[in-house]
């Protein structure tokens, strides 16, 4: 069994290496008209300057997964704003494409908490819709799209969730197909379960990418040892190896809240059962110390015995 490792969007071992600066609306507006869409480009290429920085970092360390920022496109679905960005900014993201592509990376793309397909509210479904057509044309610009992933939890239960996951079923039908295509869905910590998140995938082909911090947090009635040889079927159908998150609690009293880094003693029982399995997976780390985060856990997982590591983000069980 083959274990790969990734992180979240800024490499904190790169000096000034954020990828999500950005620009606030009132900002913009407080620019003249002829200021604004070169203050938007500014902005963006130097988080595509930062972002092919911490490609660059990834190869030369060998990490073949990383997370990029969705906030890579300052105002991108602003309805104010809405500029050309694939075409403005056409060459930069072509120039990132071909990093990812010539290296073999496997990138991701992880809308915000309000890119939402369960909510009552008309509006609501419609922004997601457009916000998820912002983050696969940033793959498409870039010539990725058929290797990226834009993960997505199910969303809110608004006091009823089976209503809510109908909501869902009829919403997501608004996501173009080449879209949907690339979407993976996530459990959550206080919502839906791996179990829930598992039938609504099942509903529509969509792998399931499992967090198991949250499911820690948030107990399906199955065992994981039922549940995750399901989880990882999710992706027969996709073209690439299961993925999965992995964080830990920050302490006993902020259970759900990430740690600096990831807890071998908290996640080793998930590496077990998974060991049992014995399928290829990759591992997104969601720690705060990101790549120091992943660097750490990978020197630690490698002396458990029977592990050799094989490069610097890999590992072999």
């Amino acid at each position: 069994m083959r274990i790969r490792f990734g992180y979240v969007s800024t490499a904190l071992s790169l000096w000034d290496g954020s990828p999500s600066k950005t620009i606030t609306f009132t900002n913009w507006k407080k620019l003249k008209k002829d200021e604004r869409k070169t203050k938007l480009i500014e902005v963006a290429k130097q988080n595509i300057r930062n972002t092919k920085r911490a490609l660059l970092y990834n190869i030369a360390h060998e990490i073949d997964l990383y997370r990029m920022s969705s906030s890579i496109v300052p105002l991108a679905t602003h309805p104010e704003v809405k500029w050309n960005y694939a075409k403005d900014l056409e060459e930069d993201f072509k120039d990132l494409g071909e990093t990812v592509n010539h290296y073999n990376l496997r990138v991701s793309l992880h809308p915000n908490q309000y890119t939402l397909f369960t909510s009552e509210r008309e509006q609501v479904t419609l922004n997601a819709v457009e916000d998820m057509k912002y983050h696969y044309k940033i793959f498409k610009t870039m010539g990725v799209e058929k290797r990226g992933l834009i993960n997505i939890h199910v969303g809110g239960a608004y006091g009823d969730k089976s209503e809510a996951i109908k909501r869902f079923n009829e919403n997501i039908k608004l996501v173009p197909k080449p879209i949907k295509n690339r979407m993976t869905l996530e459990n959550d910590d206080k919502t839906y379960t791996t179990t829930e998140t598992l039938n609504v995938c099942k509903e529509h082909n969509i792998p399931v990418m499992f967090d198991y911090h949250h499911h820690m947090a948030n107990l399906s009635e199955e065992p994981l040892d039922e549940l995750l040889p399901a989880v990882f079927k999710t992706w027969d159908h996709f073209g690439l190896i299961p993925k999965v998150h992995i964080s830990s609690p920050k302490s006993e009293s902020k259970f759900r809240h990430h740690a600096d880094f990831v807890s071998l003693e908290f996640i080793i029982p998930f590496l077990n059962l998974a060991k049992e399995i014995g399928t290829d997976f990759d591992i997104m780390i969601e720690a705060k110390e990101k790549d120091r985060a992943l660097f750490k856990l990978v020197e630690e997982v490698s002396k458990i015995r029977g592990v050799k590591r094989i490069n610097g983000g890999t590992v072999e069980w």
